[in-house]
């Protein structure tokens, strides 16, 4: 179609200091006169397209008009790309995939920053997402129900601010009017999720997370206390995929086994820490405290009675 091989030529001419009628015209299978005319509708789309003379002749985009190489270096470019695509494959989003054009313009030949970012959203509805980010670019409220913590199924109403990857999981961030405070939302709790037709017009700041990790870590907390898992070696793997970094202290012992000491904070902390040391199975056991030994062993004959 003529206008994909429009878009294809104009990244083709930014991309190159100067290309040939004659190498337009074999790359897109036309003649060398369809070129010219394709020349014509570019310039008068306003992309400044200059025609070099001589034997090395061609066409070319005027330099004034492509985005200075020396803002970014390569790894730079690298960098924003490989992200920018992993935005892209989670929302399929054109504006993204066009930036990724423009950026791809400057990139030097052969260059390569070494890594690539999966968004994961198996666990999340792609369709959820998008419509959350419609939301948030529109600055429309969203009415949703929510399974809380508590287990209780809730009904939300919120104003948007931003979308959070972490952890593997997708989050929300935004106000809600239901308890007249910014929250976080897990996508994977959410049903039922609309995009009202309201526009919200109060300003929200966004969270800065790094600010609250370091608060939290700061901060005096009597109420702090410790909890020590041993992991035997058939679960070092998933341990460490699960808790390195975010444990206190971490030991190896001589049979291959793993001890992690974690501090937690309550009492939104340590409610999530049973049920994950029970998927562990045999292969893990709460040392310390003498309490938490006791909170898994009502877990565990709870479990069993169901059994019976």
């Amino acid at each position: 179609m003529k206008i994909e091989r429009l878009i294809s030529m104009i990244y083709m001419l930014l991309n190159h200091e100067v290309v040939s009628a004659s190498e337009l015209a074999a790359k897109y299978r036309v003649s060398q006169r369809t070129i010219y005319r394709d020349i014509d509708t570019i310039c008068a789309a306003g992309i400044p397209v200059v025609s070099y003379q001589g034997v090395n002749g061609g066409y070319g985009v005027m330099e004034t008009y492509k985005m200075d190489k020396s803002l970014l270096n390569s790894f730079d470019i690298e960098t924003i790309l490989t992200m920018l695509k992993g935005l892209s494959d989670v929302f399929v989003d054109e504006q993204t995939m066009e930036t990724v054009r423009k950026l791809q313009t400057i990139r030097p030949d052969g260059s390569q920053a070494g890594m690539a970012l999966e968004l994961d959203s198996r666990w999340s509805s792609k369709e959820t997402l998008r419509q959350l980010k419609s939301a948030i670019k529109s600055r429309k409220v969203v009415y949703m129900e929510y399974i809380s913590m508590k287990n209780e199924r809730t009904y939300r109403t919120i104003e948007p601010i931003c979308l959070i990857y972490k952890n593997h999981t997708w989050y929300l961030y935004g106000y809600c009017r239901t308890r007249k405070d910014t929250r976080e939302f897990r996508l994977s709790r959410m049903d039922n999720v609309q995009v009202l037709p309201e526009q919200y017009h109060g300003r929200h700041e966004m969270p800065d997370h790094r600010r609250d990790a370091y608060n939290r870590a700061e901060r005096p907390d009597a109420a702090a206390f410790d909890v020590t898992i041993r992991f035997s070696p058939r679960a070092l793997a998933r341990a460490l995929d699960f808790f390195n970094g975010r444990e206190k202290e971490k030991s190896y012992h001589a049979d291959g086994s793993m001890t992690v000491t974690l501090q937690l904070h309550p009492p939104d902390e340590g409610e999530w820490l049973l049920p994950v040391i029970l998927s562990f199975g045999e292969e893990a056991e709460i040392e310390s405290p003498e309490t938490w030994r006791n909170r898994m062993r009502i877990k565990l004959e709870n479990v069993l009675s169901k059994y019976a």
